[in-house]
């Protein structure tokens, strides 16, 4: 590892460690160490170990799980603006949360399990339709995911015209700001063995990842093949991805922020960059959820506070005379 790598995943990592540490202190119902270990406060120690601690492991694990995929995704693509919801994986994830909402009773089950489906659904659609189509090339994936994820998008709002509009419209809505409001030991357990499995085999296929970045004639000569390599790849990017929306909702701009932030930093793309993409997801969403419910009367959702952070960053990159990627 470069002394240059090595020297800002250290920073990042204390970063992320004081960001941590702050972050379970933060909230309406304030929690300080010394409450937890002189056992001043039941309640205090209650709300730490029930909702405090799995909510900010959530953050941690949601903003290095949508940050590495859409790391991934960019190299796949070769597009730097491509993020986890380019094959449809966000939308769909939105309508079958949804379809819980309105048709499976709204519980907590239903909706993680619905929007579950939805995303890897939305995901498979869009593989099968590149599957058919005429010229199987990257930009078959990208009009693969566009199209689903217009077709998401429409099924979503005539589901949102069939809600109630005084109870589950406002459920529909609110999942689809995205937030870690609601997020138990229970929710945080449930989704960590998929997006454990969906990491682990990202590792072990990381010499793979790196080499469709390249010319696909190039890697086909290597050996490697391309299209079902890349299937398998999407497919677990998108289990990661899945695994983290159908518990926090949608939230916005982490997967395009902290891949580009990671590269600006590191001056390379190469495998150990993109998992450093993930933990400056970690570190970012950590800010902003202390945001969301440290300085505001009212809690908003995370997605709020990531926007304004990834709008203008956004509009950064675009006018950026350099290449982006």
């Amino acid at each position: 590892m470069k002394k240059r790598t090595l020297t800002f995943y250290t920073v990042t990592l204390l970063l992320l460690g004081v960001t941590f540490l702050i972050s379970l202190m933060i909230g309406k119902y304030p929690v300080t160490p010394a409450m937890l270990f002189r056992n001043e406060n039941a309640m205090a120690v209650r709300v730490f170990w029930t909702l405090r601690l799995p909510r900010v492991l959530m953050a941690f694990v949601a903003g290095f799980a949508l940050s590495f995929a859409g790391s991934i995704y960019q190299t796949l693509f070769r597009n730097p603006l491509a993020a986890p919801d380019i094959i449809g994986v966000s939308s769909g994830a939105s309508a079958g949360a949804a379809v819980g909402i309105l048709f499976m009773g709204g519980s907590m089950w239903a909706v993680m399990g619905s929007s579950f489906l939805g995303g890897f659904l939305a995901v498979l659609l869009a593989l099968g339709l590149t599957r058919i189509a005429a010229g199987r090339q990257i930009a078959t994936f990208v009009l693969a995911g566009v199209a689903i994820n217009a077709i998401s998008q429409a099924i979503l709002m005539l589901l949102k015209l069939s809600a109630d509009p005084e109870k589950q419209l406002a459920s529909i809505e609110y999942w689809t700001m995205g937030s870690f409001a609601s997020i138990t030991d229970t929710k945080l357990l449930t989704i960590l063995p998929f997006a454990a499995v969906a990491v682990l085999g990202l590792v072990l296929l990381r010499r793979q990842i790196s080499l469709l970045a390249m010319d696909s004639e190039y890697v086909t000569m290597l050996g490697v093949p391309v299209a079902s390599m890349r299937r398998l790849i999407l497919l677990l990017a998108t289990l990661l991805v899945a695994s983290v929306v159908c518990v926090t909702g949608l939230i916005y701009f982490i997967g395009l922020i902290a891949p580009h932030l990671a590269r600006l930093m590191l001056k390379s793309n190469r495998f150990s960059t993109m998992l450093y993409s993930g933990l400056l997801g970690s570190l970012i969403l950590l800010v902003a959820d202390c945001v969301a419910r440290g300085f505001t009367i009212g809690e908003v959702p995370v997605s709020v506070v990531t926007s304004l952070i990834g709008a203008p960053f956004l509009i950064y990159l675009i006018c950026r005379k350099e290449k982006i990627a």
